[in-house]
């Protein structure tokens, strides 16, 4: 298993080469703003998660090879983005929405004792923006078939610093999002 990980890890996605088929938007959109940064990555394939041996570990959305640090095991959560003041509900939406679950965060835990020290596990959030983008408070946005993302990311570490348990029932965590808001930066302060 730890082999054939890190000849995965050796192989970033070549320029050339087409999209992953993607059925969830929010990691297609993601794909395509790292192939617009020319950013070196692999696309993790759910359907040959076998290859990674018995270990039964949710698998992660990206390797990104990153100039700015460690490499990247990219675990990308799509969530809406109201078009209202950070804080603010609209139509049941919550800004800087960003609960995981459990199983997440203990496959991200398991898959860097896998890859090693030389890659830290990342918890990005693609924000599709519900309302015109200078009206959020982001300054990169990325555009994805006529739809416009953010992609804000914190480290699995810290994120675990800042989170606490959100629903027993459904196994999942969350931060306080004024809290998140602080702590996560630009994906592009990543690469």
């Amino acid at each position: 298993m730890l082999r054939r990980a890190k000849d995965l890890a050796k192989s970033p996605q070549k320029q050339g080469s087409r999209l992953a088929q993607r059925s969830v938007h929010y990691e297609a959109a993601f794909e395509d703003f790292l192939r617009s940064r020319a950013a070196p990555y692999v696309a993790v394939d759910e359907a040959k998660k076998a290859l990674f041996g018995r270990a039964s570990l949710k698998s992660f959305d990206f390797i990104v090879y990153s100039e700015a640090g460690p490499n990247l095991l990219v675990d990308v959560k799509g969530r809406k983005f109201p078009d209202a003041v950070p804080g603010a509900r609209r139509g049941g939406q919550r800004a800087w929405e960003n609960w995981v679950t459990r199983d997440d965060v203990e496959s991200l835990i398991q898959w860097q004792g896998v890859f090693g020290v030389e890659f830290t596990p990342i918890l990005t959030f693609a924000y599709w923006l519900q309302g015109p983008p200078e009206r959020g408070p982001f300054e990169d946005v990325h555009v994805y078939r006529q739809k416009h993302y953010a992609f804000m990311a914190v480290s699995l570490e810290r994120y675990l610093a800042i989170a606490k348990p959100r629903s027993r029932k459904w196994q999942t965590l969350s931060a306080p999002s004024a809290t998140f808001a602080r702590e996560a930066r630009p994906f592009t302060e990543w690469m």
